[in-house]
């Protein structure tokens, strides 16, 4: 890249977090209105399908955009990106069917998988190791701002306009961000050669959507597509392990995740994305649908959660040369299970501020481990692996966010279609969610609801345990890890 002008690096600093901020808001708005958007699409049942269709797409596309980035140059990618995910925004926003927006959500996924890791790389090429620190910290800033303006806004676009606009609402922002790379960002590209694992991507895709139709499905479906789903699945792991020994450039490098540190770190970070995801899919479900609260209350118990998050990673950035990594982490984890507590013992009755303290305290949780995880990965790796080492676990937590939807989302379908015989479908929630005028009449759905939900909110209990245990086993590091000083929050920044 060429050296770039000062007056052009705030610029383009700007136009990444620009960028950074349509990926981050879309984590809490479209939670926030998901349950009238359900309400008035209708196929309830494919309600876990709007969040696992970004996150598939995003995770399978991530590896590959940023071995393009090194291959053609950084603008050319970020540009085709922000068009791939504003063009499924304006989409989004049209959607006629729950299937259709599904798709178009998929699309917005593959913009994010290009957006996300070279705007990143984009910083890394401007700044230097010193300036890092404190640029780390205003792409924090990034996603601490959009955890709380993103629910209140969903929840007054709700109540004023139409949904769509919570998907349109990223044309200006994204066309503004593309502007200033489009003026400001200019590179040398040095011919390079990448073997590009495209059917290792296309292999893990398949593996992933496969498993999670079969766990979408279950309980819904006949038993021969649910198993014929399975087998695909199978099949399509086998042949992307195969493939992934055999590629030159593989998306994923077997042999660093057969060291017990990567290992188990990013498991716990797969486990923990699991967790979370389950609270920010059918949280506001629950809030609206059961407790009767508005869609701006349901946007503040989420708040609480995702503005919980950068507060405990920038406490644990701040705590790792004290007490280390390891007991950073396994705090965290310890922080999961006691705010899951609150989602398991909801009621009708319950003030919403229960759910909002449970949030904050999974936040935390959260800030403190996905901080220590990324930072014990790359101290356990030289520098020549710690860029695919960091992807490995930013890789981890995306497909745990991809699979615990799937999963929960089975829970909860499996839950509803057989709860009183069946007695309550998805078109009379659907109904309750379109006019929370009638909760206080429909008291056979509002309960149907919340026992469907409790089993989701015991999935999510559960995963936190696992992701405790799995923790409780993850190697002391044997040298002392870099993340004493200023460079350890900085990384930490990055974690969220």
């Amino acid at each position: 890249m060429n050296q770039t002008p000062g007056l052009r690096r705030p610029l383009i600093l700007a136009a990444v977090m620009a960028s950074m901020a349509m990926i981050a808001i879309e984590a809490t708005i479209v939670s926030t209105a998901m349950p009238q958007i359900a309400g008035q699409l209708g196929d309830l049942q494919l309600y876990a399908w709007v969040f696992a269709s970004f996150l598939l797409a995003q995770t399978a596309t991530t590896v590959i955009f940023g071995k393009l980035a090194d291959t053609f140059g950084r603008k050319p990618v970020l540009l085709a990106g922000i068009a791939i995910f504003l063009v499924g925004s304006v989409l989004c926003g049209l959607a006629w069917s729950m299937p259709s927006l599904i798709v178009f959500r998929l699309m917005q996924g593959i913009g994010a998988g290009a957006i996300q890791p070279v705007g990143l790389t984009v910083i890394g090429d401007l700044y230097t190791v010193e300036e890092r620190g404190k640029i780390q910290g205003y792409l924090a800033s990034v996603w601490g701002i959009s955890s709380v303006v993103g629910p209140f806004a969903g929840g007054l676009i709700i109540q004023s306009v139409s949904w769509s606009w919570i998907f349109w609402i990223n044309l200006p922002i994204g066309v503004l961000a593309a502007l200033f790379f489009m003026r400001f960002l200019s590179e040398e590209i040095r011919p390079r050669e990448r073997s590009l694992d495209f059917a290792g991507a296309a292999l893990f895709t398949l593996a992933v959507a496969a498993l999670m139709i079969s766990l979408t499905e279950l309980g819904t479906a006949s038993t021969g597509f649910v198993l014929g789903a399975f087998a695909l699945f199978v099949a399509a792991t086998i042949g992307f392990f195969i493939r992934e020994t055999r590629a030159s450039d593989p998306m994923m490098d077997l042999k660093l995740w057969s060291r017990r540190t990567i290992l188990t770190v990013n498991g716990a970070t797969l486990l923990s994305g699991m967790s979370v995801i389950g609270l920010t899919t059918f949280l506001p479900m629950y809030v609206q649908g059961v407790l009767g609260q508005s869609a701006l209350v349901a946007g503040f118990t989420l708040t609480a959660m995702v503005l919980g998050w950068p507060i405990g990673a920038t406490i644990a950035a701040k705590t790792f040369g004290r007490y280390g990594l390891r007991r950073v982490m396994i705090f965290g984890a310890t922080l999961l299970p006691i705010g899951a507590v609150a989602f398991v013992v909801l009621s009708a009755g319950t003030s919403p501020l229960v759910a909002a303290g449970g949030s904050i305290v999974m936040g935390f949780g959260m800030g403190f481990l996905s901080t220590a995880a990324i930072v014990i990965v790359q101290s356990s790796v030289g520098w020549a692996e710690r860029g695919s080492a960091t992807a490995s676990n930013i890789f981890s937590r995306n497909l745990g966010s991809t699979l615990g939807a799937a999963a929960l989302g089975a829970v909860f379908n499996i839950a509803l279609a057989h709860r009183d015989g069946g007695a309550v479908g998805f078109d009379r929630i659907r109904e309750l969610l379109d006019q929370p005028g009638r909760l206080a009449s429909d008291v056979l759905a509002r309960g149907a609801l919340d026992d469907s939900l409790h089993l989701t909110f015991w999935g999510v209990f559960l995963i936190s345990l696992a992701t405790l245990a799995l923790t409780l086993v993850v190697p002391r590091l044997t040298a002392a890890a870099p993340a004493a000083g200023a460079s350890a929050k900085a990384e930490a920044s990055t974690a969220h």
